[in-house]
């Protein structure tokens, strides 16, 4: 909803399957305790969507190439593919925030491609 309301609808697919994906990896990856949170954050700029999860682990995400047969170990490979940029920064106290950054500007041209001869 607050994608809809900043009128950035056309990045919310984008936007969720990163944020689950971030997710997931803090869940999974973050050994994360009671005492430990995972918190998202999301900005907008004039310029882009920014979306943070923030964990308490000081372990650095790397993306690998899975095994074909691996039903796991694509999801920041899926980040990478969606996202226009992204990375991973120390944050006060304990832990690291993985950031992903979509592009107004894309959203836009992606729309206007989409609304193209041929569409609709």
């Amino acid at each position: 909803k607050a994608l809809a309301g900043w009128g950035l609808s056309e990045l919310e697919d984008s936007a969720v399957l990163i944020v689950s994906e971030l997710l997931s990896n803090a869940s999974l990856h973050a050994k994360v305790t009671p005492e430990q949170i995972i918190e998202t954050r999301y900005f907008r700029s004039s310029g882009a969507l920014r979306i943070e999860v923030h964990d308490g682990s000081p372990d650095r995400p790397q993306p690998r190439t899975p095994d074909p047969e691996a039903t796991d170990g694509r999801g920041l490979l899926l980040v990478d593919a969606l996202a226009d940029e992204w990375g991973v920064a120390d944050r006060a106290g304990p832990g690291k925030m993985i950031w992903a950054s979509l592009s107004l500007q894309s959203a836009a041209e992606r729309n206007a491609t989409d609304e193209g001869p041929g569409h609709g």
